[in-house]
């Protein structure tokens, strides 16, 4: 199977789900209606370059998975906040969709110096919402792993966004021991990889959601995610 396909869909369920306005059959929602101010938060530490989904990487998933459901949208502005070592806003709040999985697209990782601040990511997402006016206000946290940069802890973060009425979804891609790390090419041209052993911290994300209201999703293989 060339790519985790029920992954992605059941992820772009899951959240469809989670963020989707309340509808009344056969009610007709006018096109002006005010929607929800969606920041997603992308971790671009190198451990997204594991290849845990079946030879391909966490980030390339992640992209996948976060293009969806941007393009499932409707008259909810998004943004897009990267994190490493530091955070980053790569787009404020837009209704561009296209701009916004054009830029998704673009990322890779090793651009910012390498670390996971789930703080400072959260924090920065928490900023671009500081103005909103929307009725809900959303951030979507994609990571892999556990805090280990930044000046900002993630548990000070939530408690800012709980504080702010914002709702704080976590996503965990990967799974946590040891997994198939890129070490280079052989003789051919292919990939090689050596076993890694890279920490998570679930409890952490778990927390995170959990105080602002929200929910957390591991999406470690197929069969996890769908009994998350």
């Amino acid at each position: 199977e060339p790519l985790p396909r029920v992954l992605l869909a059941l992820s772009l369920v899951l959240l469809a789900l989670c963020l989707g306005r309340p509808q009344v059959e056969g009610a007709v929602m006018p096109e002006d209606t005010q929607g929800v101010d969606i920041v997603v938060a992308l971790d671009l530490s190198t451990s997204m370059r594991a290849a845990d989904f079946k030879g391909f990487d966490r980030l390339f998933v992640a992209k996948e998975v976060i293009s969806d459901f941007i393009m499932s949208r409707k008259n909810d502005r998004i943004g897009l906040v990267v994190f490493a070592r530091d955070a980053f806003t790569q787009a404020p709040l837009t209704l561009d969709y296209m701009l916004l999985r054009n830029l998704i697209q673009e990322l890779k990782t090793g651009v910012i110096e390498d670390g996971t601040a789930i703080g400072n990511g959260l924090a920065v997402s928490l900023n671009r919402l500081r103005d909103s006016t929307a009725k809900s206000r959303i951030v979507i946290l994609v990571t892999d792993g556990d805090n280990n940069a930044g000046q900002i802890a993630p548990e000070q973060s939530a408690e800012i966004a709980q504080k702010m009425g914002v709702k704080v979804f976590t996503i965990l891609v990967g799974r946590g021991g040891k997994v198939p790390y890129p070490t280079g090419q052989d003789l051919f041209g292919n990939p090689t990889y050596e076993m890694v052993d890279l920490p998570v911290n679930i409890p952490l994300l778990r927390q995170i959601s959990t105080v602002t209201g929200a929910q957390m999703f591991l999406a470690a293989d197929r069969e996890t995610l769908a009994a998350s």
